[in-house]
């Protein structure tokens, strides 16, 4: 699941500076998923030289905790910037919801992935 991770890792930064790209890199807040792919990568490969099977769980909890918060941050992000623009007679803007759109799907995948593993893993281990 480690070498997984840093495949999402590679798929929010890219996203983050398509965003930031796509809006005319105007806002910065577009290199969110960015930082979020750091931070994964950043734990992926820290998992991947783990020593000991226990610090290779922690680092991938602390991994799908960083996808959660990407899920629920992206998820709520695009509802709140939806509801807001339409509030105020605007349309979104569609590359920014995108984005977040694609942030939050992203991060759920992941986090599904892993919660898929980490079951496996106790199923194994229980057997």
């Amino acid at each position: 699941m480690a070498r997984i991770t840093l495949i999402f890792a590679f798929l929010m930064v890219v996203l983050g500076e398509a965003g930031y790209l796509g809006t005319g890199s105007l806002h910065k807040t577009a290199l969110i998923p960015v930082w979020f792919g750091v931070a994964l990568g950043l734990f992926g490969f820290l998992a991947i030289r783990a020593k000991t099977e226990k610090g290779r769980m922690t680092l991938m909890h602390i991994n799908v905790s960083i996808g959660l918060l990407g899920f629920l941050g992206g998820a709520a992000e695009a509802i709140r910037g939806y509801v807001s623009a339409t509030a105020h007679g605007h349309a979104p803007d569609m590359i920014a919801l995108a984005s977040k759109v694609t942030m939050a799907v992203l991060m759920g995948i992941y986090v599904a992935l892993c919660v898929q593993s980490f079951i496996a893993v106790r199923r194994a281990r229980q057997a």
